[in-house]
């Protein structure tokens, strides 16, 4: 008889369950096939839509980065703001931001204030993309709207970024050069001993740099 009862018991709980599962069984249903959509979706979206998407703008991107660095700024200005427009929340659009805020200051007349305005585009996630000397050309954007702050961190930046780029972690053309530019603004702004710092280090660290070759005249303003 326990055995009988226990095993009634058994059979009431598997009833139960079952019950309760076609109670639920079609919300449950719904919210599987939901998460299958989402799923699906997702992986569809990427390899059809984002993906492609991606490509087409990467190349587009190359075309005009061809034109930029042959010096053509005004039609590598328009090939940047096709991209800008027509492939906005791509990699190659948020970096489309940046180049045509560079062409505004590759133009023969600056123009530093629409260089500004796409420049603040930019979303600096993608920092590591860019070359040392366009974050270096950054700096100089901000420098000429009067963002020193943010100027001297983009210098810092360049010069970080291009010493991690040398062989020997050293490198002698932009580093030194973006350092000097840091403390040249830093001077400007009365901070005289954050620049005599990076003057001092430009000094120890950049000994075969043409920069190296009058900084001492920086070291000595700075020091006074």
């Amino acid at each position: 008889m326990v055995n009988n009862k226990e095993q009634g018991t058994h059979e009431d709980a598997l009833i139960q369950s079952e019950v309760a599962f076609l109670k639920y069984k079609k919300p449950i249903i719904i919210a599987v096939i939901a998460i299958v959509v989402v799923v699906a979706g997702f992986f569809l979206y990427k390899n059809f839509v984002s993906g492609p998407r991606e490509d087409e703008a990467s190349t587009e991107l190359a075309k005009s980065q061809t034109l930029f660095n042959g010096q053509q700024y005004d039609q590598a200005l328009a090939g940047f703001q096709k991209i800008q427009s027509d492939y906005s929340g791509t990699d190659a659009g948020n970096l489309a931001n940046l180049y045509v805020a560079l062409c505004y200051a590759h133009q023969a007349k600056p123009n530093w204030a629409k260089a500004l305005e796409n420049a603040e585009k930019f979303s600096t996630s993608d920092d590591e993309m860019i070359s040392p000397a366009s974050q270096m050309a950054l700096g100089d954007i901000y420098a000429n709207n009067n963002q020193n702050d943010k100027a001297v961190e983009c210098f810092k930046k360049a010069a970080k970024m291009a010493d991690s780029e040398a062989a020997d972690n050293v490198n002698l053309s932009i580093a030194p050069l973006a350092l000097r530019k840091a403390g040249v603004l830093l001077e400007s702004e009365g901070k005289k001993a954050e620049a005599l710092e990076i003057y001092k280090n430009i000094k120890k660290t950049y000994v075969n740099s043409p920069i190296y070759q009058d900084i001492d005249k920086y070291i000595e303003r700075a020091s006074n």
